[in-house]
């Protein structure tokens, strides 16, 4: 079996291959709710044709995870591709060009709801399996697809519950998860470490009074005003924790695809997209996205709730972030913390609570490791430029690879620009999703045979 042949066979079928991406598209999977079982039903029902067996794992109320494998061995390599069925809701759907779920074809690009985040990449991960399976490719070790649900929000229903029942048992040597990660102008880049995410719901109390005497009262919007105005203050009680690569180390990791280094220097002193980029790699960060308050206009508002948005570093925790954020608030405005959100008419204090999250993760040894030079030499003969090894300012499922240490060597690449996921008229270009196909057969070929 030779290289050539893999291409050629990819090449041959592309008008296959759009069709069956353009299925799982048009497969409605927004989460919230759900509803990935329409995808994995669509992913059964092909892989079926081709003579492999999948599992479907249906939950909950028309939700699924999906496992499907190579050959039924796994005492040589195995190799993991992973890739979520849910997409994010479309939004207005009336600012979209077309349906969201139309799969619709204009020059060369398939717009749609997931087209990049993600199921390109997951389309591309089963054509793989399919092709190794008719080419009756002699390998040692097998291939796995874990197509999951879950992931847009948080991902413990999908791949947690996948690892945990049904993957937990089998060693895994390498995994690869499919999400985009296109950086144009830039190029593609293998992702080796991740931010992760905390969402906290922060609801001030306060005292209801007529606002003609708002002195009466206790104004629960001044309070989180308050706390806004107090935001960054919370940073004195955090623990000092390094980012996992350093600005200068990104920097170095950034300027390879550019001739030289002057000519880096000399963009990224103009951009200030990388700039964000790079500061946001190396930094914890906070906002304060959604905010509510107040009941009519001549009523003092007894309560306020607010949504807060932080983006953690590897190693930082959730405990971390909680407690800084209570102690900033106790000891630099006063306010007491409860515990429940409720209390009687006359109390004044402030609740926090969890409202979704998930954690960090960076694979330390990826530099060392040979798997990721001979993916990335698959990535540059594919796409015809180096990749750019990089981490992500969005947290993925990989963290639950990485982090309980059921395979740390996890590594994220999948077909579509970070610019187009959650955005509307979203796409993905023909011939990237075709490249992400070739890249995930050759890789899968040459990791197993």
């Amino acid at each position: 079996m030779s290289e050539d042949l893999i291409i050629e066979e990819i090449e041959e079928h592309k008008e296959e291959h759009i069709k069956f991406l353009r299925d799982i598209i048009q497969a409605e999977s927004y989460n919230p709710p759900g509803n990935e079982k329409n995808v994995a039903l669509v992913i059964e029902r092909y892989l079926k044709n081709a003579g492999i067996k999948s599992d479907v794992f249906p939950f909950d109320d028309n939700r699924a995870n999906l496992i499907a494998y190579l050959n039924d061995n796994f005492e040589g390599r195995n190799l993991i591709y992973n890739g979520h069925m849910d997409v994010v809701p479309p939004g207005n759907v009336e600012e979209w060009k077309n349906h969201p779920l139309s799969a619709y074809v204009k020059r060369k690009k398939i717009f749609g709801r997931g087209a990049a985040d993600m199921k390109a990449g997951l389309a591309a991960m089963l054509i793989s399996l399919k092709i190794l399976k008719k080419l009756e490719v002699e390998l040692s070790g097998n291939l796995i697809i874990n197509a999951v649900s879950d992931e847009e929000t948080g991902g413990k229903l999908g791949t947690g519950n996948s690892l945990k029942n049904h993957l937990e048992s089998i060693k895994c040597d390498f995994i690869v998860i499919g999400e985009a990660t296109g950086l144009n102008p830039l190029g593609r880049a293998i992702v080796v470490g991740e931010k992760g995410h905390l969402n906290l719901r922060v609801i001030t109390n306060g005292i209801s009074s007529h606002s003609m005497i708002p002195t009466m009262g206790k104004n629960a919007i001044d309070m989180m005003s308050e706390i806004i105005q107090n935001f960054n203050k919370m940073d004195e009680y955090l623990p000092e924790i390094p980012p996992p690569l350093s600005y200068e180390e990104l920097k170095n990791l950034l300027s390879v695809v550019f001739q030289n280094t002057s000519i880096f220097e000399k963009i990224l002193k103009e951009q200030k997209l990388l700039q964000d980029i790079l500061y946001s790699l190396t930094n914890f960060t906070k906002s304060f996205t959604m905010i509510e308050g107040g009941i009519k206009e001549n009523v003092i508002p007894d309560h306020c709730e607010a949504i807060l948005d932080f983006r953690l570093l590897p190693g930082q925790t959730p405990e971390m972030i909680i407690k800084a954020l209570k102690k900033m608030i106790t000891e630099n405005l006063g306010y007491e913390i409860k515990d429940e959100p409720t209390g009687g008419p006359e109390e004044v204090f402030v609740f926090i609570e969890i409202y979704n999250y998930g954690v960090g993760s960076y694979w330390d040894h990826w530099k060392d490791s040979q798997t990721v030079s001979e993916l990335g030499a698959i990535v540059e003969r594919i796409y015809g430029q180096k990749p750019i090894y990089f981490l992500s300012p969005g947290a993925t499922d990989a963290h639950y690879y990485r982090n309980t240490n059921y395979c740390p060597q996890t590594v994220e690449f999948g077909p579509g620009d970070i610019r187009n996921m959650h955005a509307t008229n979203e796409l993905i270009e023909t011939s990237d999703y075709i490249n992400a196909i070739k890249v995930y057969t050759l890789f899968a070929y040459n990791f197993l045979k």
